[in-house]
């Protein structure tokens, strides 16, 4: 089934006010609310960062109905896999059927600075990303775990409330390494729009199923998620000026891959144009235009899409959307749902 979510921006908003949205999205359809797990913003000035631990526990409490999780949390650094283990089986255990972890590799915008680390090369960080996962889901599954890891150990570890179901863990993918990796050992796929076509058909899509391939899974029990950049409002200009705020989204990855200061992160992005910030995103006043560029992800196979918007009045965009777009893509794709589900 078609899945219709929310990106809490915690880089752009408070915790309070970010909980609120949440709950308001909830409150107008919406089935996720997704949150980022960043130790720094993006920007210096205007920026925030709320836990995303603390922050999930409050929306859980406040919400009764959507699927909560990060998207995405770097388990290999800032925390040892055991921790994020144990707060996630609280998680679940408190919420049933309603969390996922979303992981990935990281960013040194958020390690370097809370940890003083020399950042390491993609080998290291994927390496680590795979043992944290491994460990996680032993503790979430064995008693008494003791681990010998390259990186991480316990002895004799036991998380006594966990969920009876395991949490899914859906993996962050850019590139076939790790998306093959996503397919095969993660429960679903994190990745985002806006991107060459061809990285989606030819690359993540295909190494995914090859993935699940050699997990001995079938592809359609797999969740396919995507975080969507839409701008939508009654006013062009609006639409245009409001992609802005995250300008930084228009940054390669090679750009800002190793900047770990919050203030040259935002100066990067201050240097865009406003063509450049605007790339990334679906920019349209018309609700019919939205549900058809966004239907272009539904067609490769993407079945959880997390609707991203940047502009400051997160209330009006929820209402707008709730109203105009969601309803016409569930029409839309209802029937290819159906479709999907008795193939």
């Amino acid at each position: 089934m078609l899945k219709l979510g929310y990106k809490a921006s915690a880089e752009q908003f408070g915790p309070t006010e970010l909980l609120e949205f949440s709950r308001l999205a909830e409150q107008s359809g919406f089935d996720s609310v997704f949150i980022s797990d960043h130790f720094q913003p993006w920007k210096h000035h205007g920026g925030h960062a709320p836990f995303s631990l603390a922050w999930l526990g409050a929306l859980g409490a406040l919400t009764s109905r959507i699927t909560i999780g990060t998207s995405v949390m770097t388990p290999t650094f800032r925390y040892h896999p055991a921790v994020v283990a144990q707060a996630f089986a609280t998680l679940g255990v408190t919420f049933p059927g309603r969390i996922v972890l979303g992981v990935g590799t990281g960013e040194s915008l958020n390690e370097v600075p809370s940890t003083g680390m020399t950042w390491p090369d993609f080998k290291e960080r994927f390496a680590r990303l795979r043992e944290a996962i491994t460990l996680i889901r032993r503790l979430w599954t064995e008693e008494r775990v003791t681990f010998e890891g390259q990186f991480y150990r316990t002895q004799g570890a036991t998380i006594y409330d966990r969920p009876a179901t395991p949490v899914p863990i859906y993996i962050a993918a850019a590139g076939a390494l790790i998306a093959k990796y996503a397919g095969r050992a993660g429960d679903g796929l994190i990745c985002t729009s806006g991107k060459e076509r061809e990285l989606y058909t030819e690359t993540i899509l295909p190494k995914v199923l090859e993935g699940r391939g050699e997990a001995g899974s079938r592809a359609p029990d797999y969740t396919r998620m995507i975080e969507v950049k839409v701008s939508f409002d009654t006013d062009m200009k609006r639409a245009m000026e409001d992609t802005r705020h995250w300008a930084v989204l228009a940054l390669t990855p090679e750009e800002k891959i190793s900047v770990h200061s919050p203030e040259e992160m935002e100066r990067l992005a201050d240097d865009l144009s406003a063509e450049r910030a605007a790339s990334r995103w679906i920019v349209s006043t018309d609700p019919d235009e939205h549900v058809e560029r966004i239907g272009y992800y539904v067609d490769l196979g993407f079945d959880h899409l997390v609707f991203h918007a940047p502009g400051p009045d997160q209330e009006r965009f929820i209402r707008l959307y709730a109203e105009h777009v969601l309803p016409r893509l569930r029409r839309r794709f209802g029937a290819l749902d159906e479709a999907r589900k008795s193939a």
